[in-house]
């Protein structure tokens, strides 16, 4: 191993140790609580080396976010294997729920600390993209694509697009989080129930997948038999 390979991975090995330390400090005391001095005594390095590698606390709490929505996004991949749009959505929405209630620090930090660090994520990249800070517009991306589907397959007629529904059901879902972390008494009935009745509210995802195809939403195949006893009663009159 060469000098400069050798410099690069020791500034990446302390990079690392810096924000292990901040983690620790944020999950053990909360954001409020991190401050490059803080670290740099977890360390055992004096804060200008800290300056070195992150131009400020604000730099390590956007690092961890962008670790956040990583995080985030690894928690939906399992969903894509779902075919049916409306359970692979629900599993999505219950996934995001789960990640918040087990990881309370990170959500806050992501979704409830600064509007700088959600909104760094979600304004643009390359959309699919699971590093970095695309990472979280690919988290939403994926509510998007199943929704679209929902709509392709007429299961949501007369719903707005894709982004707008996608915002709808997020902000449902963050609010069932955000009411847990910060409200003691929410929810009085079990966590899981209440995602699903939100669920289930929202867009009628308790529906059998294979309903629309069956019974039309949209009322084209309802028509027909209707058209049937109109012409049955036609005859019988005559």
């Amino acid at each position: 191993m060469g000098i400069a390979e050798r410099k690069t991975r020791q500034k990446q090995e302390l990079r690392e140790r810096i924000l292990d330390a901040a983690r620790r400090i944020v999950m053990r005391e909360g954001f409020g609580a991190l401050s490059m001095r803080k670290i740099a005594d977890a360390i055992e390095y004096s804060p200008a080396t800290l300056y070195l590698h992150f131009e400020s606390r604000d730099a390590i709490a956007h690092a961890l976010c962008t670790e956040g929505y990583a995080q985030l996004l690894a928690s939906f991949k399992p969903m894509l294997a779902i075919a049916d749009p409306a359970e692979r959505l629900k599993a999505i929405g219950r996934a995001y729920v789960a990640f918040g209630v087990a990881h309370p620090e990170t959500y806050r930090l992501i979704f409830m600390e600064d509007p700088s660090y959600t909104g760094a994520a979600l304004v643009g990249g390359a959309a699919g993209a699971d590093t970095g800070d695309d990472a979280g517009d690919a988290a939403f991306r994926l509510m998007v694509d199943a929704i679209e589907a929902l709509k392709a397959d007429g299961r949501l007629p007369g719903a707005p697009d894709g982004q707008v529904c996608a915002e709808a059901l997020w902000a449902a879902m963050h609010g069932i989080v955000a009411l847990h972390l910060t409200c003691p008494v929410f929810p009085r009935a079990p966590l899981d129930a209440v995602v699903d009745a939100a669920l289930v509210a929202w867009f009628g995802a308790g529906k059998a997948s294979g309903e629309s195809a069956g019974q039309g939403q949209h009322g084209d195949t309802a028509k027909p038999p209707k058209a049937r006893r109109s012409a049955a009663s036609k005859a019988k009159a005559a």
